[in-house]
């Protein structure tokens, strides 16, 4: 009988121990939650300073776990291939080429992009084309073009671009992230500072975002669509030849080319001195014409003369090999 009242008794001890052990803990857990409830509210958006640490710390991280899937991301199933190639196609008539590259490449799913037609002194055209068609039908559209007539150059080039295209993907997906992740800040916060913050952010954020689209579109349509350049011509391309040993009538030509060309210096030499002639010469004429008659004359030297009278004048001494004869004759 004790022992079945002992076990009685004890059993209601028990379970009112554990109802308000239970209780404890339930108000201890309200508490806690109400307490973490109160500092995130006070900690979410209390001045600038948080906010912008909140927000470049959800920026860094989530663009190191960019990063880590950008690393870890599975290389894709195709490539990425920038295709392009020239061609130099002589035809017998410009025009009719054209309509058909045009034909070729509109058949194909492509487009021209740019096209520009010139004639040479001889009035033969020539015609400059690129022409932009899919992938798909590079190849094919490359040998219509080359049997269009005969082909005389032709250079061809691919461009593996698989990793930007990867890489520029990820960041895509790593900013827009980063984008959503501020517009929710932004949606929490309650003070002016904080706004103005977070939409410098959002800001340059959606810049950068905005640069890797525009260049994620640009290797799409480059490596979607090959780009042909075509150039048509009427008149066949010669190459210069080799010179021969000269002979005499390389000889003749060049000697005469010099004469020609000593002659022309020495007239325009001649043309370049002749204003100046011209200016001596008019210089000279005025000082005979005018100037000189004013000048004073000097007198003439009077004849020598002594006090007794003037001084003899002398006489040429006689000859002694003339007779007297021949010089009365004289």
């Amino acid at each position: 009988m004790r022992t079945s009242r002992s076990r009685s008794s004890v059993r209601p001890v028990q379970a009112l121990a554990g109802l308000l052990l239970a209780a404890a803990l339930a108000l201890t857990g309200c508490g806690g939650g109400a307490s973490d409830t109160s500092s995130d509210g006070g900690n979410a958006l209390s001045d600038s300073k948080a906010a912008q640490s909140e927000a470049k710390g959800a920026a860094g991280a989530e663009d190191s776990a960019g990063g880590k899937q950008a690393t870890a991301a599975p290389n894709p199933a195709a490539n990425h291939i920038i295709r392009t190639a020239t061609l130099t196609v002589q035809v017998k008539n410009v025009p009719k080429a054209l309509a058909a590259a045009r034909t070729t490449t509109e058949n194909a799913g492509g487009f021209v992009g740019k096209e520009s037609t010139s004639r040479d002194e001889e009035g033969q055209e020539q015609t400059e084309v690129v022409l932009r068609v899919p992938v798909e039908k590079y190849d094919e559209v490359l040998a219509d073009l080359e049997g269009a007539g005969k082909l005389l150059e032709r250079t061809a080039q691919a461009q593996d671009v698989t990793d930007q295209v990867v890489d520029v993907e990820s960041r895509i997906a790593t900013q827009r992230a980063s984008v959503a992740r501020i517009r929710e800040l932004m949606d929490k916060a309650t003070r002016l500072s904080d706004v103005v913050t977070l939409e410098g952010e959002l800001s340059t954020r959606q810049a950068d975002l905005e640069s890797l689209l525009a260049r994620q579109a640009s290797l799409k349509d480059r490596t979607t669509l090959a780009t042909i350049t075509l150039s048509l011509s009427e008149r066949p391309v010669v190459k210069a030849e080799e010179d021969d040993d000269p002979g005499i009538g390389d000889a003749l030509t060049g000697g005469w080319d010099a004469f020609v060309t000593t002659l022309r210096w020495v007239v325009m030499a001649l043309a370049a001195v002749l204003p100046f002639l011209a200016g001596i010469a008019l210089l000279v004429l005025v000082w005979l014409r005018l100037v000189r008659p004013r000048l004073p004359r000097r007198p003439a030297p009077a004849a020598a003369s002594t006090a007794l009278g003037p001084l003899p004048t002398a006489r040429p001494v006689p000859d002694p090999d003339r007779s007297p004869e021949r010089s009365e004759q004289d």
